[in-house]
């Protein structure tokens, strides 16, 4: 494969991970639909337009370039029966979570009721599902390409919403430290796929701090959720009062 297929190929998965279709594409550009797929088809980008396309995305060229390069060694997402395992046993659930925002053994032992047996197993189990790299001395090293995500319908985000949605949106949100934030508006199909390309950007964004934060100590670090969500929608009272078509 050469290195312009390769690229090619990473814009293909990285639109499909991020649930932007080529019409959503287009319409975020500004050009039509077909000169869209006529662009992936024969492989003819302009350096402006991959810059545009890498950008919507929430990365750089070079970025995009460098996962290119790394072809597809790295996870970007896990099967469905992947994310079903994990969800089985809260304990192996647990140890990912923790080592995918690098915790070490010493400090997940630190901080959960977990004895070193047990978490050696969880790391051995995770490193079947390719998701790290289990080295000598307990050693973890990941495997996941900078935009790994759980599957959009998949069993992690199905657990979230049972498990984690309510207790998340359980704070009035009045702490120096939260923000809870809602618009409404009447937007454009366009408009709706800028938006999500801004979503995709701030995601990122949060993927970037997270990495920042890594160079400081544990006890510096803290846990933080960020919930983004758009969809067409209108309030079930105003639905009622509709006049029927």
């Amino acid at each position: 494969m050469s290195e312009l297929d390769q690229l090619v190929a990473t814009l293909k998965r990285r639109l499909k991970i991020h649930g932007m279709t080529y019409r959503e594409l287009a319409s975020a550009l500004g050009v039509s639909e077909p000169s869209i797929k006529r662009m992936f088809a024969t492989q003819r980008f302009s350096l402006e337009r991959l810059l545009e396309i890498s950008h919507l995305l929430g990365f750089t060229l070079a970025e995009l370039t460098q996962e290119a390069a790394l072809g597809e060694s790295r996870l970007h997402t896990l099967s469905e029966d992947q994310e079903q395992e994990l969800i089985g046993d809260e304990k192996l659930l647990l140890v990912a979570v923790c080592v995918l925002n690098q915790w070490t053994l010493a400090e997940i032992l630190g901080v959960y009721r977990l004895s070193e047996a047990e978490c050696i197993q969880r790391l051995a189990r995770l490193d079947r599902l390719r998701l790290i790299q289990l080295l000598p001395g307990n050693r973890v090293r990941l495997n996941v390409a900078r935009d790994f995500d759980w599957l959009p319908d998949g069993p992690i985000r199905a657990f979230f919403r049972r498990r984690g949605l309510a207790d998340f949106l359980a704070s009035d949100f009045t702490g120096s430290d939260e923000v809870l934030a809602f618009s409404h508006g009447m937007l454009t199909e366009s408009a709706q796929a800028r938006l999500q390309a801004e979503i995709r950007k701030l995601r990122q964004k949060f993927a970037e701090l997270h990495e920042e934060s890594l160079a400081a100590p544990l006890s510096k670090r803290h846990g933080c959720g960020l919930l983004l969500a758009l969809r067409e929608w209108e309030l079930g009272a105003f639905t009622a009062l509709r006049r029927p078509r």
